[in-house]
């Protein structure tokens, strides 16, 4: 059993909003619809709308050599949650601060235009290049924080961001960190949506996660944060518990490079996992928030999985909120699961209306009042990899 790690402020910037409270607004009261994002090419057989962040709602940064987009929303990210904790440079200067972030495509894309433009034999501005070379989002917000613990980028795939909450909490507990910026970030990427298009898993119209209708996935961009904390820099911080990492469970069961196992079984041994170190058992969970792409194969075996180890618990899916944002998307989905634990809200499954003939899962379809103490939020990625956490309400 893992000892609990404090979670005292979080940042997230979205489709659904530029901080977390609107995200968490918007998917409780209001609607978020996928778009054809000006600039942004669309040029395949199929095309799908994306859930893209408006531009006026990300702050101007002026860095050089120029931020990359995913870094411009992982700072926004970042900055909400330390003003959120009260954290300021002069108290975090004397503390050992570790920086743990999670992309799927934002550390390693960047460097499109410059290709584009040298094999159009133009010659390409060097600033992309410095830009590309500077993209690395762990070791970036360490540098714009002058942050003194271990930093680590987590690159795999749609588990990335769920994964740099697990290992961030791994450090605090380990006594190597007094606190950790930990969470993930992805931009809307050119090559991300061609390959995800040419996979033939995208859909014409917003996705519908669970739904007997489903098409596919939206993608999506955004950035989340939570900032985790030691017991005794939560003392002398005097910082405020808005919940608690209680566990962390990951598994690889390199079944397909894209698809998850027929069965779930790296699912089914994450999610164990995750609750045996979190000391509890399945029936104490009060909630779910699911990786719930929109795509066949995902929200088939998930709700199987679910049905199967947790029959009679709620469960939602925000990805008609947000798109899938990739890198991003398990700490975006663990930073709302915590905004639901402390408000006990339940967002709704946008695009949800009918369950499949295959499946007994069926989500939470109107925002609903809980009492939940527990929370698990899940995340498969390609190559097999299933990830899960535990969250806790937060002391009152």
């Amino acid at each position: 059993m893992d000892l609990p790690v404090n979670i005292c402020a979080v940042g997230c910037i979205c489709a659904a909003g530029k901080d977390s409270r609107t995200c968490f607004d918007t998917m409780l009261h209001g609607d978020v619809r996928p778009t054809f994002k000006s600039g942004f090419s669309y040029d395949q057989p199929m095309s799908s709308p994306v859930f893209a962040v408006k531009q006026e709602w990300i702050k101007r940064q002026e860095q050089n050599p120029p931020l990359t987009e995913t870094i411009k929303l992982l700072f926004q990210a970042a900055d909400e949650a330390l003003a959120q904790a009260g954290l300021t440079p002069q108290k975090l200067g004397g503390l050992k601060v570790g920086s743990c972030i999670g992309s799927s495509t934002g550390a390693s894309l960047n460097f499109m235009p410059f290709y584009q433009q040298w094999r159009e034999e133009k010659e390409p501005d060097l600033k992309i290049i410095e830009s590309y070379l500077s993209c690395n989002p762990a070791a970036a917000v360490a540098e714009r924080y002058a942050l003194s613990g271990p930093v680590q980028t987590v690159t795999n795939a749609c588990s990335s961001g769920t994964d740099a909450i697990g290992i961030g909490s791994s450090w605090i507990r380990q006594g190597l960190c007094d606190l950790v910026i930990a969470g993930g970030a992805d931009a809307l990427s050119g090559i991300s949506y061609t390959g995800f298009s040419r996979l033939m898993i995208t859909s014409p119209e917003r996705c519908r996660p669970f739904d007997k209708d489903r098409q596919g996935l939206n993608l999506g961009e955004g950035a989340a944060t939570v900032i985790l904390a030691g017991k005794k820099a939560m003392q002398e911080l005097q910082l405020n518990s808005m919940a608690k990492v209680m566990g962390y469970g990951t598994c690889c069961d390199a079944h397909h490079l894209t698809a998850p196992h027929p069965e779930g079984s790296g699912l089914k041994q994450a999610i164990n996992d995750a609750l045996q170190r979190s000391g509890i058992t399945a029936s104490d969970i009060g909630f779910i928030n699911v990786h719930g792409t929109g795509t066949e194969n995902n929200d088939r075996i998930e709700g199987q999985v679910i049905s199967d180890l947790f029959p009679r618990t709620t469960f939602t899916g925000i990805k008609g909120f947000t798109g899938h944002t990739l890198g991003a998307a398990g700490a975006i989905e663990a930073v709302m699961t915590v905004m639901s634990l402390k408000h006990r809200l339940l967002m709704p499954t946008s695009g949800f209306r009918e369950a499949s003939a295959e499946s007994n899962a069926i989500p939470v379809t109107a925002k609903s009042s809980i009492k939940a103490e527990y929370a698990l939020s899940d995340s498969l990625a390609f190559g097999g990899n299933n990830s899960a956490l535990v969250f806790k309400k937060g002391a009152a």
